[in-house]
């Protein structure tokens, strides 16, 4: 049973100049983000719906995008990169339908001259919907719930433990420091390459850094082994632990196991206090050392003093395990105006590289560090937006 204490309050949520927004949900308009409770500081938690899509699926969605046969697609084809997109076109048809398939015309396309000749903008296409009543506002709108989540999607899906569905509790909308809560775009990025590439990680143990709402860990759970899925936090490893609960559908039938665990870039060792959430027991530091073979970390760097400090924990991690490893990055670059260079830039993407590097040319007498960028050409199993910004690229370990 969900109780609002503050119902007041919740219905005038606002955004303030610090509020920073996951736009993952923005482009899947069409599925359910349902508020299911509060978290311990108050901010909305949402529990959405991500298809995983099989190859008929991804044919087409494909299609849809570059408004091809399904016969034209490839199945490594990445809708993001087609020439309309890289123009700022989407790709959509300029004649839709509507829920009642009645024909949506579009007018205001071409540019015109006036009765003087001067030359007419052409603003953005009007919709004109014939023969519609009321026409279709296209607005996603999430819905509050008042009974049993859980119960409520069973009851809307008919199966609450499909195989082609992972359920990921997260915030839309949080402050800087919180943004471990939201979805991004790379852990999508990451899941969509362990699921291409899954005998790379079939059978091994894996942490991943800074892993938020635990979707990439849970990914590669259904092929791992064991995955430490860590971050910093308790009511973020708490939302964490909870969707792992709630996807344990998924990892049963491969047997592998997620274990959700403090791990904090700004402290030299991990915890192994009992008395505090999630923390590490004794049995679990030595599997980490002696097991992991690969380490992942999903779009986790927008902030330079984070990025130094999660390059030292990649440091000191890596020199502490028995086996070579390989660490898989992703990013995304995010362009902004800024007075300092009175242009437009990237400057943690660009901290990023600089500290990327400083690792490759890292000599200490027992490892050596290599990277190479993978090119995002491998299928999308995620219906979201794989911008041309969006980089994986893998760190490899090795011992000399």
């Amino acid at each position: 049973m969900v109780e609002l204490e503050n119902e007041s309050t919740m219905d005038h949520i606002t955004f303030r100049s610090d509020t920073v927004l996951s736009d993952v949900h923005l482009h899947i308009p069409n599925k359910r983000h349902l508020m299911v409770r509060l978290n311990a500081v108050g901010q909305p938690v949402f529990l959405s719906q991500f298809k995983i899509l099989n190859g008929k699926d991804r044919s087409r969605d494909e299609s849809h995008q570059h408004g091809k046969s399904h016969d034209t697609i490839e199945s490594t084809e990445l809708y993001a990169r087609s020439d309309d997109e890289e123009n700022g076109n989407l790709g959509y048809s300029n004649m839709q339908e509507n829920s009642n398939n009645s024909p949506i015309t579009t007018r205001g396309l071409e540019a015109v001259l006036d009765e003087d000749g001067d030359l007419e903008v052409s603003r953005r296409p009007q919709c004109d919907f014939v023969g519609v009543e009321d026409p279709p506002r296209h607005k996603a709108h999430p819905i509050i719930l008042t009974k049993g989540y859980c119960d409520f999607i069973e009851n809307e899906d008919g199966d609450s433990n499909r195989q082609d569905i992972i359920k990921i509790e997260h915030t839309m909308a949080t402050t800087l420091e919180d943004v471990g809560k939201q979805v991004w775009r790379g852990a999508f990025l990451l899941a969509d390459y362990i699921l291409w590439c899954q005998d790379l990680f079939r059978g091994c143990t894996v942490l991943e850094l800074g892993a938020g709402t635990g979707l990439t860990s849970i990914i590669m759970a259904t092929v791992a082994k064991t995955v430490y899925c860590t971050d910093v936090g308790e009511d973020l490893l708490d939302m964490c632990d909870r969707n792992v609960t709630l996807n344990v559908h998924l990892l049963a039938p491969a047997g592998g196991e997620v274990k959700v665990r403090t791990l904090d870039w700004l402290k030299n060792e991990l915890s192994e206090d009992p008395e505090i959430p999630f923390s590490w027991s004794e049995e679990e530091v030595a599997d980490l050392h002696d097991h992991t073979t690969v380490i992942l970390c999903a779009d986790v760097f927008y902030d330079d003093d984070l990025t130094d400090a999660l390059f030292k924990t990649l440091y000191r991690i890596t020199h502490s395990l028995t086996n070579p490893c390989t660490i898989y990055l992703s990013i995304e670059k995010r362009l902004n105006f800024t007075l300092r260079h009175m242009d437009i830039t990237c400057d943690a993407y660009n901290h990023f590289q600089d500290c990327l590097d400083s690792m490759k040319s890292l000599v200490d007498g027992k490892m050596r560090f290599t990277a190479e960028t993978i090119e995002t050409n491998f299928p999308q199993f995620f219906i979201y937006e794989r911008i041309k910004h969006l980089d994986s690229q893998p760190d490899d370990e090795e011992y000399s």
